[in-house]
């Protein structure tokens, strides 16, 4: 008789158990984060810096895509390309163009001296002054991210034509230099 139970008790435990598969799928189903509702965003959409924000947000995305490999943010390209572009340049000169004050500069940024990108130099006019300059390494780093960036915001500007980007562009420097005195 116990034999006969036995069949029966596995039985009942293998559908106990076939049952419990689908409950199991059901609540993670549940569990579930629900689909992202887009916010209503009405009383913001006045704010230029709001706009403005949301933009720069979709940009540093495309930006990180692009400069990741290099292994470079957004300050430090900026630097790499003023470096670049401007020759012999000191940390403040920097700075000034970052708004970065000089305690929060370090130029050049940690680990370039140790890749070979720059060298400090002393300036000849002011002894207590160093300047920033590109290795070769640096100059051929430099020279492919610039022509990367040529083209790197292309496809999340496609639907702006390329007299509404220059439009777009002239305007936001228009903004950030009217908080200089030099120029506003």
């Amino acid at each position: 008789m116990s034999a006969a139970r036995a069949p029966r008790a596995s039985s009942r435990a293998a559908v106990a158990s076939a049952e419990a598969v689908p409950a199991r799928s059901e609540r993670r189903k549940s569990s579930r984060k629900a689909p992202r509702r887009e916010l209503d965003d009405s009383a913001l959409v006045h704010l230029v810096g709001y706009a403005a924000s949301r933009a720069a947000l979709e940009m540093r995305k495309v930006f990180s895509r692009h400069m990741e490999p290099f292994d470079l943010r957004i300050a430090e390209f900026t630097i790499l390309m003023l470096v670049a572009t401007n020759g012999d340049v000191n940390q403040k000169q920097l700075g000034d163009a970052l708004d970065i004050s000089p305690p929060n500069m370090a130029v050049p940024p940690p680990g370039w001296v140790a890749r070979g990108w720059v060298e400090r130099v002393r300036s000849t006019h002011d002894r207590r002054a160093q300047h920033v300059v590109l290795t070769a390494r640096g100059r051929a780093l430099a020279e492919r991210t610039r022509r990367i960036s040529l083209t790197m915001e292309e496809p999340a500007l496609a639907m702006l034509s390329a007299a509404e980007r220059a439009l777009l562009i002239e305007l936001l420097r228009k903004i950030a230099r009217s908080g200089d005195p030099a120029t506003g």
